[in-house]
């Protein structure tokens, strides 16, 4: 039974099996164990970023494309929901409209560029897609009548999902099901479903044709295979992914604009969660999203604290400073990258080896 969930792709590794299952049951059980609007809402964006890194490597470790416009792709589903709820009432009519916009725009993209750009080598692809994803970016903030421009779009979400919207009239063990937490596990519902999609997309023969074509190019061409197809698919099916990441951002914020889904710093954020967790392995977005968001998001705090325990120690209390957060995050990358080349995913999977 679970082979057919997960696709005959099963973790492989007793410890990594136990980390995924704790990761998933700490989203799932997050606001009952972590209550607080700072931990749903940390929670809410390690499920969009699980399906957004998850769709990159899709990209990057299956069929070996660097890629800079993903952020692009991500940023059109968000404005196609945050239009669609700005210019008609709010309803998941409007949302499923959106989304399907938005979904047809990032695809006619994506085979655009893919069809027209994929035929040159990496690092001139890697620069086109980088130049229509600024390009992009400015003419959002330049579309002020259209997508806010810099201000962005703050809309208004169907009565289900709103903050005041009560499901049940007492709490559940503390917990007040309202719009917010239906919201929240609306995330968790389709990022569970479009992750599973994605690893059945991996492991079937077209991903395996994928696969070939990141090793070897040149030999998956000989024995007949079209390779600038296959890649131009994989570029269409992994902005699709990215678009429907997007959506489940807009729906979580009400709010989107060029900062929160179309800045390059997203896309870098990206690139760090894929090293990360480790490149080829959708298990790997999993973990690398938890690592970089938990991090990004307590380690001011934790800082914090043990600024107060070594205060009046000279060069410590300046190291130890919750300022240079910044510094201790890239040390972790760094010491990440030095101790799991491969990735956590590859580390664990091949320890298990």
């Amino acid at each position: 039974m679970l082979k057919r969930i997960f696709s005959d792709d099963l973790p492989r590794s007793r410890l990594l099996a136990a980390i995924l299952v704790l990761a998933v049951a700490g989203l799932l059980l997050t606001p009952f164990v972590f209550p607080g609007a700072k931990a749903l809402g940390v929670a809410a964006k390690i499920l969009v970023f699980i399906v957004l890194v998850a769709s990159y490597d899709l990209l990057l470790g299956y069929t070996g494309i660097v890629s800079f416009a993903h952020t692009m792709f991500f940023g059109i589903g968000a404005y196609g929901v945050a239009i669609a709820l700005t210019r008609y009432p709010a309803s998941f009519s409007a949302i499923a409209a959106g989304l399907a916009c938005a979904i047809a725009l990032s695809a006619l993209l994506a085979f655009v560029i893919g069809l027209f750009s994929l035929r040159v080598r990496a690092i001139f692809y890697a620069m086109i897609t980088l130049a229509v994803a600024s390009a992009f970016q400015t003419l959002a903030s330049q579309l002020s009548d259209f997508t806010g421009g810099e201000d962005g779009l703050n809309f208004k979400v169907p009565e289900l999902l709103a903050p005041g919207f009560q499901l049940f009239e007492e709490p559940f063990r503390g917990v007040s099901f309202d719009g917010r937490l239906v919201t929240y596990y609306l995330l968790f519902a389709c990022a569970v479903a479009l992750f599973l999609l994605m690893l059945r997309i991996v492991n079937s023969p077209f991903g395996r044709v994928l696969q070939a074509i990141r090793e070897n190019d040149f030999r998956a061409e000989a024995l007949g295979y079209r390779v600038v197809v296959y890649r131009t698919v994989s570029n269409v099916l992994a902005a699709v992914f990215a678009t429907c990441a997007g959506a489940l951002l807009a729906l979580w914020l009400r709010y989107n604009g060029p900062d929160n889904s179309l800045s390059f710093e997203i896309m870098l954020d990206i690139l760090l969660m894929v090293v990360i967790g480790g490149m080829g392995t959708l298990y790997g977005a999993v973990i690398g999203a938890a690592i970089f968001v938990i991090a990004q998001s307590y380690l001011q705090d934790l800082l914090k604290l043990g600024a107060g325990a070594v205060e009046g120690i000279p060069v410590l209390s300046t190291l130890v400073s919750a300022e240079r957060w910044l510094f201790w995050l890239g040390l972790l990358f760094v010491l990440s990258v030095y101790y799991f080349p491969a990735g956590v995913v590859g580390r664990l999977r091949s320890s298990r080896r």
